[in-house]
Formats: structure tokens, C-alpha cells, sequence
């Protein structure tokens, strides 16, 4: 119960009405940690309920016992790597926030900046993407001496997108008294841990899962493929004949994700396509019309559909195989949310082959492999050296029956030279005429008998 948490009573009435009964595992490790004022550094996947595990404890600490009270300062701050992900986070904030008088606003690109300025004056919590908050920070309408607590949710997504140095300044720009809780879905390696020590001050380490624990409500599948219209062709069969309420398709870049796009509209299904080239308003509309049903298949590229959530997104396809182990745990972490079913099919080509086995290793596991009969390919994957017994240095060598002692190597007898490599040589050294272009010899003329003419 949220009962146990030491959280504000007008934060434990807003939970009671939007039917929050048991408290999730990063919610039960994170919140009491984050009550305490300590800096936290949170692994914990996508659609575990972290959101609601920092904005708790965010939010009590802010009413304190004045929750009743006009706001005086910008007082706490989140940054997110996508606009999506901010209106999403804003929502919960509304949410959670409803009974008290704190405010929160949502600064991200594609608005009005001259509005978002006027904007920052009248808020308590400020949420946003850095690049953005960058921008008004350099044009000094953003003052962040008076934050108390700054969030960093999906941490590990931001320093992949570049956004490494612009959060580092931010966190610079805050008080320095402020608390600090980041979160990621991964360990995010050296460059996520350089980040955690410049902004986090001895901070608590709550690890949630690890990466081969991930998403245990989602089948993982790999299914060969020859080429890319082999694998439209897999597409549009699983689309046909899967049962999902709603798909997204994954492509490593928008070149293919407008060319599936086009393909799946032409057979009638009702599809959107996000990637990077879309601007906000195409955005916000592709992903409102997959909430509301109005589509049900979104094929995107890995930056425009980070922190999507979509409630009953069930089916998730990898037509190009993700670059890293991390990122395939951010794409399968769309489905099999909360503890539901999902199913994530990879769809693998030769060039697919090495990095999909990395992301085994990576992951501690293996895929279910999987064969369609209806198109079923030549690829079947690398050929299994270890099976034919001919690996490269892996022969035994003879031993002589009488001696006992290792038998020298027979030369390989010498080769004749065969009729195939001979057809076009000359039995001459005389000038071979070449036809015209240059593919193969012309035959020549015997010379005329003296006296023919």
C-alpha cells in the first residue's frame, strides 16, 4: 500500500482517486531512498512505474508542510530525451499533483520560444528536453539557483543522443544543495557512469533488474531473411496473421521507415510513420492516433519513438536489427509493459547475423528461432563449422601403423591445367583479337592458300 511511504497527504488522496493500490518494485526501493534527500541512481526497465517513483517523493518534497502556499521560485526540474516523453511525464505531474497548488510546464522544440519564456515565471516544476532548456538558459530567461530536486529519466537515452555536455550544465546551473535522482533502463557503460559522478553526490544504487531479466512477459524472436523485400514480405504476413492490438515497427533510418510506411499503406492497413524529420505537430498526431486506435501499426525510427508509451502495444518488429544491446532493450521495452504479454520478432539478414549475436551475449540469452513456411528463405544463418568437421586446423593428422610416429604430409599432387582455364588461351604467342566489348576472344582467320584470293 502507498500507505507505508512517508508522502504528503494530499499526494496519498490523488493516489486513492487514480486507483493506485500496490506499489511497484522501483517504487517500493525508490521512494523511501528519495524521501531521505539522498541522490539516487536507479536502473530499472521501461513500464516498471518508475515515473511515479520520482515524481512521489519529488512532489512531497516540495509541499513540505507549505503545500498550500503560492509558488515563490522554479523549484524542482526534470529533463527527458524526447518531446514525447516530456508530454507524457507533464501528464503524470497533472496527475499526481492535482490536489495541491503546484504547477509544472513543459518546455521542449517546435514551440513558441517568446511563450515558453513568459511560461518559466509561473511555474513550480519545469519539464523539458535539454537542448532546449539550453537555449533559454544561454538567453538567461531560465534561473535554476533556487531547484531543489533535479530528475534525470532515462539518462542513459540523453547521453546517447548527445546530450551529455547540455545536462552536465544544467546540473551545474541548479543550487548546490539540490537533491539529484537519475534513472535509466540500462547500465549505459563508461559514459553513463562518467555522467553519474559529475552530478550525483555519494548517491544510493538501486539496481532493479539486470538486462537479461528484462521485459520476462515478452517472447523474443528471430526470423531469417535474404534481403529487404524478403523482409517486407515476413512484415506483411505477421501484420496479417499475429494477433496485437497495436504494432510498431522499428527501422535504423527514415529512408526505410517512409518506405515501409508507403508499402503497408498500400495495402490498406492503417499505419503512421515517426522519425526525425517530422515535425511536432506530425508527431503529437501519430502518436494520439495510435492511443485512440485511430491507427494500429507505427513504423518508426529508434529517436522518434524513444519513450513512447502506448497502452495495448503488443507486437513489436525489428526489420533492421538495433546497433547495441541497450537499444534493443529500449525498443522491446514498448511492449510487454506492466507486467503484460508482448511478442518481439527481429527479422535477420547476414549482415543482421553478428550483431544479433552480440545482443545475445549481451543479454545472456537466446532467441527463439522461428521460420515462416510461406516465405521461408536460403538464409538460415552462418554455416556451423564445428558440424561438417573440416574447421580450419581442426584435422588430425595420421600416424604410421608400424613406426607409431606421426606420418609426413602427402603433397598435394600437382594439377593439370584444366580445359576450363585453357578454352580461350592462345596456342601462340601471335596478338588475340578482342571483340568489341572486350567480353570474349574472336576467332581467327586461317590464312589464305597461295593463289586463293
Amino acid at each position: 500500500m502507498f500507505s507505508q511511504f512517508a508522502l504528503h497527504e494530499r499526494l496519498l488522496k490523488a493516489v486513492a482517486e487514480l486507483k493506485f493500490v500496490e506499489p511497484t518494485p522501483v517504487q517500493v526501493a525508490a521512494i523511501p531512498a528519495a524521501l531521505q534527500g539522498n541522490d539516487l541512481r536507479v536502473i530499472a526497465q521501461t513500464g516498471s512505474g518508475k515515473t511515479a517513483a520520482f515524481v512521489l517523493p519529488m512532489l512531497s518534497r516540495l509541499l513540505g508542510d507549505g503545500g498550500s502556499q503560492p509558488r515563490v521560485c522554479l523549484r524542482a526540474m526534470i529533463l527527458l530525451p524526447t518531446r514525447e516523453l516530456a508530454q507524457q511525464t507533464l501528464k503524470e505531474v497533472e496527475r499526481f499533483a492535482q490536489f495541491t497548488f503546484l504547477k509544472a510546464g513543459l518546455i521542449t522544440g517546435g514551440e513558441d520560444f517568446k511563450q515558453q519564456a513568459a511560461m518559466l515565471r509561473r511555474v513550480d516544476i519545469l519539464i523539458g528536453t535539454p537542448g532546449r532548456l539550453i537555449e533559454h538558459a544561454n538567453a538567461g530567461n531560465l534561473l535554476l539557483d533556487e531547484v531543489e530536486v533535479l530528475v534525470l529519466d532515462e539518462a542513459d537515452r540523453m547521453l546517447d543522443m548527445g546530450f551529455a555536455e547540455d545536462v552536465e550544465r544544467l546540473a551545474g546551473l541548479c543550487n548546490g544543495e539540490h537533491q539529484t535522482l537519475l534513472f535509466s533502463a540500462t547500465s549505459g557503460g563508461a559514459g553513463l557512469r562518467e555522467m553519474v559522478s559529475k552530478v550525483l553526490k555519494d548517491p544510493t544504487h538501486l539496481q532493479l533488474n539486470s538486462v537479461s531479466q528484462l521485459n520476462e512477459g515478452t517472447r523474443q524472436q528471430i526470423i531469417t531473411a535474404d534481403h529487404n523485400y524478403h523482409k517486407e514480405l515476413l512484415v506483411d504476413w505477421l501484420l496479417a496473421n499475429e494477433t496485437y492490438d497495436k504494432a510498431i515497427i522499428f527501422t535504423n533510418t527514415r529512408v526505410q521507415a517512409d518506405r515501409l510506411y508507403g508499402k503497408l499503406v498500400a495495402r490498406d492497413y492503417k499505419a503512421f510513420v515517426l522519425h526525425g524529420e517530422k515535425d511536432q505537430k506530425d508527431r503529437k498526431l501519430a502518436i494520439d492516433r495510435l492511443r485512440q486506435g485511430a491507427v494500429k501499426i507505427l513504423v518508426a525510427t529508434d529517436v522518434a519513438a524513444r519513450g513512447l508509451d502506448v497502452d495495448g502495444l503488443d507486437l513489436v518488429i525489428n526489420f533492421d536489427m538495433p546497433r547495441s544491446g541497450d537499444e534493443y532493450v529500449h525498443r522491446i521495452g514498448r511492449t510487454g509493459r506492466a507486467g503484460g504479454e508482448g511478442l518481439a520478432i527481429s527479422l535477420i539478414c547476414h549482415n543482421d547475423w553478428n550483431l544479433m549475436s552480440s545482443i545475445e551475449r549481451y543479454l545472456k540469452q537466446r532467441f527463439e528461432r522461428r521460420n515462416i513456411k510461406e516465405h521461408k528463405g536460403l538464409y538460415q544463418g552462418p554455416k556451423n563449422l564445428k558440424a561438417s568437421g573440416k574447421a580450419a586446423g581442426t584435422k588430425k593428422k595420421k600416424t604410421d601403423a608400424k613406426t607409431g610416429k606421426k606420418a609426413a604430409a602427402k603433397k598435394p599432387a600437382a594439377k593439370s591445367p584444366s580445359k576450363r582455364n585453357t578454352i580461350n588461351k592462345p596456342k601462340s604467342d601471335a596478338p588475340v583479337l578482342v571483340s568489341k566489348d572486350g567480353l570474349a576472344p574472336l576467332k581467327r582467320r586461317k590464312p589464305a592458300e597461295p593463289g586463293a584470293e
